[in-house]
This record gives C-alpha cells, structure tokens and sequence, in this order.
C-alpha cells in the first residue's frame, strides 16, 4: 500500500517582480503559470507511467498584488478599476491566455489610477492536477482507484476551502498576510467553473463571448443559427465565425454543420467578433437550477451583459399570446439562491439594459413610442421552482402574484437577474407570452406550434439586436455603479 509522500519537490520559484505596464505584467503572469503548468503536466504524465514517484509535485497559481497607502481620489464615475482604501490586494490568476485582454484592463485602470507598481510572482496557492492538465491533448485525470496510486498522495487536487463564492458574496476575509481581494474569484474557482463550463455546454469556454443570451427553450437555436449566417455573410458585420455545439466553428455562411448524436445539458453557440464583442447564446432548458448552474460558470468569464430571452406565461387579461415582457422588477420565488443573496435585497433593473431592449423591440416591430405598448408591457416578473404551479390551490398563489403586481410567470429569469446582481453582471430579462393559464389559454400541442412559428424569430432578433447596442456602449457605461458594494474589488 502506498503511503503519502512527506517530501515535495516543485519547479523553480521566482522572485516577486514589480511591473508598471500592464503588457509586461500579463506576459510574467503567462510565463509563470505555463512553467507551472508544464512542469505539473510532465510529472504527471511520468507518474501515470512508472507509478509512486515517492515524493509530492506541487506547483502554484501567480499572484497579482497591489499595495496602496494613500486615500487619493480617482474618478468616481468608474466601478471598478480601483480599490476603496489603502491597503495590499491580492488575487491568484489563472489561464492567462484566456484572460489577457481582461487583465490587461485592469492593470490599466489600476496603474492609472493609484500610481503605484503591480507585483507579480508565484502565490501560496497549489494549483490542482486536474486543471493543470484539462487542455492537454492525450492527458486525463483517472477516476478516483483507476490509477495505481491515491493521486492526491502526489499530486494537489481540488481544495473547496479556496473553491467558493465568499468574495462576491461579501463575506470574504483578509489573508493571513492582511491582504483584501483584488478579483472577484480565485484561481481554483475560475478553474473550476471552466471545467464545468466544457461538461454542460460541450464547448471550449475560450468561444464564449461578453455578450450572453440566455433561452428556455430549443427552437431559438435555429434561428439564432440563421442570424449568425445572415450576419457572416454580411462583410461589414465584424463577426468572422459562428461555433456550435462541439466546438464546430464556420467561417462561411453556407457552410454545413453536422447535427449532434446527442446534446449537452445546456446546448451553447458563439457568434464571435476576434475583440470577444459577439453574442452567445445557451439554452439553458427550464427551470431555476439550470438558470444558476449557467450563471455560476459564466461569471467568471466576466461578460458585459446578459439577458434571458424566453417564454413565460402572462398573468393578464390584457395580455395576448405573443406580447412581450420587459421585467423591471422580480418576484424570487425560485428559492434556489436565497442561501448566496437574501430575498430581502432588491434586483434593481438597469437603466441602460431597459433602454437596449425598448430601442431593438421598436426598431425590430417598426413600432414607435405609445404603440410600442400594443405589444410589451413592462412590469414585474415572478419565478417560481415548480414547473406545474397551475395545479396547486390557487387562492394563496394568485393573491401573491396580484399583490406584487406581476405581470408574467417563468422559472428562470428572476435567478438569473439575481446572479448577474450578486455577480455584478449587467442583467435583463425579454420575455414572450406562449400562454395564460389564469384565463385558461393553457399552452397545448395546436397553439404551441403556432405561436412558435410566428415569434420565435421576431424574439431573438430582437435579443440579438438589443445586444449589439449595449456593445456599442462605452464599457464604463454599461458596467456602472449600480451594481457595486461599500468594499469592491479592484477587478471588473
């Protein structure tokens, strides 16, 4: 039987280095996290060959610090950029291959505005096996008893102590050197939601662009493909490929692409501009914990905006089949995420979100001022965790509903604006009536696919459009501080 080894052996271990530009500063963090990484992958790779190498490897995160003393103003305008108070931050970083233009920015901003150096240089923070290893071609983590020796006798795994939501949830603590959160995630959490992100939506997360629409439902799939033809075969449309399911990418608009055997729990597809400008689009299937397991993993990617474009059911009479609903506010009932953000904290809607959807349903309907009210109606919308809530005694229900004034019922988009909140992730919600259950228009087989096939197109083009206004805004517009907290982190 093997024992766990006492001695570890790691790669060389660099001095902290300070930095003043920013470019310098992400080509040391690549050049750290690579040597680490590659000396884990090269160990690893011999172990699963000749067994118990009789000592432990262990090779760590970088780390970005930053240490101010004064208390000088920046510019308030800004949400982020910068710290609150004098003092050192610090946070361990993670594929910056994948991050560079995000780090970038924030070095930036940080630089700027408190004129003092970055130090950079290898963490305390053992970076797990498993995500060492997760893009290497021909290499894979066995189960737990596959190999010949407990991988953790040698190698770190995955440590949910440094794997959890305390910064964003505000209730994370200084270091034990006294250091405060630079970022919004460590290292390992980002980790690990990239893994998660490639198991539920089978595509490589580097796809994945800043603008994010979330659906309910399949159908939106194939007229999101079409946008994306239409646009690519628009040369002055800035998108240069569409990538599907499986990492299927086409550059030509009338390329073929091949259907799935079998599809991934939450189905995702890129329209990509090289800047990471496009749009993806995840159908994320029905239901509130599919709505935070997306959210949870697609945070840490730091999109500008997202926004759920589904179905709901409308709660009025003056309602029609095919309207659409502008949530302005939202009725949790979901439950799914009361433990990370109390029911009692108010889901503010965002002004500059509200203002892209009105402007791309009136320019997508041709609609304009008054009239537009024909055809939306803005109002709360309630989320609730069960799918057949129709068939419950109604009086306690409908009392609730009315009191709030709702105005539509669905199962995802209240979590969704509630993790884009917590997350600080510009959030909007586009909803289209298939039915109204309380004046027993129920959502049967003959209506469904009517409604469908008059709608669904409309509707996502109108995400799509919606989308490509709030891209064109400034980024210190469309991240504002509305979203932010007395202590923020210094990162986006």
């Amino acid at each position: 039987m093997s024992q766990p080894a006492t001695d570890v052996v790691t790669p060389d271990l660099p001095a902290h280095r300070r930095f003043t530009d920013a470019d310098a500063a992400v080509d040391c963090l690549s050049r750290l996290y690579e040597a680490a990484t590659d000396f884990l992958a090269t160990a690893f790779e011999a172990c699963m060959v000749s067994g118990h190498p009789g000592h432990r490897y262990r090779a760590f995160y970088p780390e970005v610090r930053l240490t101010t003393t004064s208390f000088a103003e920046v510019d308030s305008r800004l949400s982020f950029g910068h710290v609150a108070a004098p003092g050192t931050y610090a946070t361990t970083i993670t594929r910056p291959d994948l991050f560079a233009h995000y780090l970038r920015q924030q070095f930036d901003l940080l630089l700027r505005n408190h004129g003092v150096p970055l130090e950079i240089g290898p963490s305390a923070t053992p970076i797990p096996v498993h995500f060492a290893v997760a893009d290497r071609p021909g290499l894979m983590v066995p189960q737990e008893g596959a190999a010949e020796f407990p991988l953790r006798d040698v190698f770190d795994v995955p440590d949910l102590a440094s794997t959890n939501d305390d910064i964003v949830n505000g209730v994370a603590q200084a270091g034990p050197a006294g250091e405060w959160p630079l970022a919004p995630f460590t290292a390992q959490r980002v980790d690990y939601s990239l893994a998660r992100l490639r198991h539920y939506t089978a595509t490589d997360p580097a796809h994945f662009q800043n603008h994010v629409l979330f659906t309910n439902y399949q159908f939106y799939v194939a007229e999101f493909e079409a946008v994306a033809r239409a646009r690519l075969a628009d040369p002055d449309s800035g998108y240069t490929s569409f990538v599907a399911t499986g990492d299927v990418e086409i550059t030509d608009p009338a390329a073929e692409l091949p259907v799935p055997a079998k599809l991934p729990q939450m189905p995702s597809y890129h329209l990509k501009r090289p800047d990471g400008q496009g749009i993806t689009l995840v159908n994320i299937g029905v239901g509130p914990s599919n709505a935070k397991t997306a959210t949870d993993h697609i945070a840490v990617l730091r999109p500008h905006a997202w926004i759920m474009v589904g179905h709901c059911a409308g709660l009025r009479n003056s309602q029609r089949l095919g309207d659409f609903v502008l949530a302005h506010a939202y009725l949790r009932e979901d439950r799914v995420l009361d433990d990370d953000l109390p029911v009692w904290v108010p889901i503010p809607a965002l002004a500059e979100i509200q203002i892209a959807l009105e402007r791309a349903v009136a320019e997508e309907t041709a609609l304009e001022g008054y009239d537009v009210k024909r055809i939306m109606r803005t109002g709360t919308v309630a989320s609730v965790d069960n799918r057949n809530w129709e068939l419950r005694e109604h009086t306690g229900p409908v009392q609730r509903l009315s009191q709030s004034r709702a105005i539509a019922l669905d199962m995802e988009s209240a979590t969704i604006a509630a993790n884009g909140f917590r997350f600080r992730v510009p959030y909007g919600t586009l909803l289209c009536v298939s039915d109204k259950p309380l004046q027993g228009e129920l959502k049967l087989p003959g209506m469904a696919s009517g409604f469908y096939t008059t709608q669904v197109a409309r509707h996502l083009r109108i995400g799509v459009h919606a989308m490509e206004l709030i891209a064109a805004m400034p980024l210190e517009r469309i991240h504002s501080r509305k979203l932010r907290s007395f202590d923020e982190t210094g990162f986006l």
